[in-house]
């Protein structure tokens, strides 16, 4: 499993259309599993910064719940069109609760320069996504390209 810096020093052109194709919405839709194992898709705010894909979430929701007790997930850009001309982004891994105060200082800084809010203390969780696969499809010129990348 890798940072998301890491993996973009490993696949820059992979990471950075990522990015651009998440960056669009600022939202994905993430998955994760219930107490009974069945899946749980939620929509969630992201944020690119410090060499970390981060999602932050109210305390104490379900699929902060969810994250907490199994760490697996997988965060999917958000989907918007019918035809795929936006291109589909994917990235399978774990979820890692930041603690640190002073990077939960940073983060919550950066999302009020991003969208306005400010997330405030201890009201919020934050993970940053350790990535173990990821996979792009694009069309371009009605040809369909996909590309799939897996931590050794």
């Amino acid at each position: 499993m890798l940072s998301w810096r890491n993996f973009s020093d490993l696949e820059p052109d992979l990471a950075t259309l990522g990015e651009e194709i998440i960056e669009r919405t600022g939202m994905v839709m993430l998955g994760t599993l219930r107490k009974d194992g069945s899946p749980r898709i939620s929509p969630v705010e992201v944020l690119f910064s410090e060499g970390q894909l981060y999602l932050g979430m109210m305390w104490r929701s379900k699929k902060a719940l969810d994250l907490l007790r199994d760490p697996r997930c997988t965060v999917h850009s958000a989907t918007s069109n019918r035809d795929g001309s936006q291109g589909d982004f994917k990235v399978f891994g774990k979820a890692v609760p930041v603690s640190d105060l002073e990077e939960r200082r940073r983060y919550s800084e950066a999302v009020y320069e991003k969208i306005g809010f400010k997330p405030e203390e201890p009201e919020f969780h934050l993970f940053s996504i350790d990535v173990e696969s990821a996979a792009l499809v694009e069309f371009k010129n009605e040809e369909m390209t996909h590309r799939v990348w897996k931590a050794d």
